[in-house]
Formats: structure tokens, C-alpha cells, sequence
């Protein structure tokens, strides 16, 4: 049972590149939004009851998918509303379960990262799309967030296609079992 775990910031291509790797391995794609989108639901983003709430989704896949044995590929934008210690909590809920976290970053710059921010595709999930808000949120620290376990695979996604990218995700899991 493996867990990738596609972390990068917004616009990076974590959704776009996790569809293709689930989508080539035959695994589902659980996107940090849905569990986002319900808690939004009842909390505003950032509230007690939200991050709450959040987690709890988060937990319960990862251990319900480690139980089940079902791998899976999982988005991640680190950003300040999380709990750092949960990131760790869910790979010892894998690691329980007999399973592996492989996480894989992704790289984009800045520039990169304001153009794509626009794109129709994020409006469809109601991400974030505005460049001045995004700015003003990152000189706040919202998007601060202790390093991550060290990744197994860093790719930049302005050198790498969607499809490419995620060969190299595909490539990297058939190399480890």
C-alpha cells in the first residue's frame, strides 16, 4: 500500500499531475479539496471548527485507506492552517497498516505560479485564483509550514509536462515495489 503524496504550492500542478498518476496506476485521486470543500461547508477556512474538522477527513481516509490496504495518491498545499504534527500522524497511520508514504514536491516559481493561478481549471474546484490575494496572504505567512519529510522525487513543473511529471512519479513507484 502506498500513499503519494504530491505537495507543492498553488498552481504547481498537484491536481493535474496527481490525476494522471492515478489515472496510470489504476489508484484514486484524494484530493486535499474534498476534504477542503466539506469543511468549508460548515466553517469558514482557518476556524477551529474547520481545521477540525479537515483533519478528522484527512485521518479517517488515510487510516480507513491503510486498514483497507488501498493505495492512493493525496494533494497537498502546506500552508499555515495545518497542524504540522498531523502530517506525521497520518504516515504513522499508514505505516501501521504495513503501507509507505512517498512524497514528491513539486517546484514552480513565482511567475509561474501568478500566471497559472487564473486558470479555468482551478476555478472549477474553487481554489485560489487571485494573484493580489494569493501575495497578501504568502507576506502574511499563511502558506508557512515546517519542512516536510525529504522527498523522494522533486520535479519542476516549468521544466516537466503534467504527463511527464507524472511518468516520473510512475517510473519512481515501480523502482521501490
Amino acid at each position: 500500500m502506498h500513499v503519494v503524496f504530491i505537495h507543492g504550492p498553488a498552481a504547481s500542478g498537484k491536481h493535474t499531475i496527481g490525476t494522471h498518476v492515478a489515472e496510470v496506476l489504476g489508484i484514486p485521486l484524494f484530493h486535499n479539496h474534498l476534504a477542503v470543500d466539506a469543511a468549508l461547508a460548515l466553517f469558514e477556512f482557518g476556524s477551529p471548527g474547520f481545521r477540525r474538522l479537515r483533519a478528522a477527513i484527512w485521518s479517517a481516509a488515510f487510516a480507513e485507506a491503510a486498514a483497507a490496504g488501498r493505495s492512493f495518491v493525496f494533494t497537498f498545499h502546506p500552508e499555515a492552517s495545518v497542524d504540522p504534527a498531523l502530517i506525521e500522524s497520518l504516515t504513522e497511520s499508514v505505516r501501521a497498516h504495513g503501507g509507505e508514504m512517498v512524497f514528491v514536491e513539486l517546484l514552480c516559481s513565482p511567475e509561474a505560479i501568478a500566471q497559472r493561478l487564473d486558470q479555468p481549471s482551478r476555478r472549477r474546484f474553487g481554489k485560489l485564483t487571485d494573484v493580489a490575494l494569493y501575495r497578501s496572504i504568502e507576506r502574511a505567512g499563511g502558506f508557512a509550514f515546517p519542512p516536510l519529510p525529504p522527498p523522494s522525487l522533486r520535479i519542476d513543473t516549468e521544466a516537466h509536462t503534467p504527463e511527464q511529471s507524472a511518468a516520473l512519479i510512475v517510473a519512481l513507484l515501480h523502482k521501490t515495489g
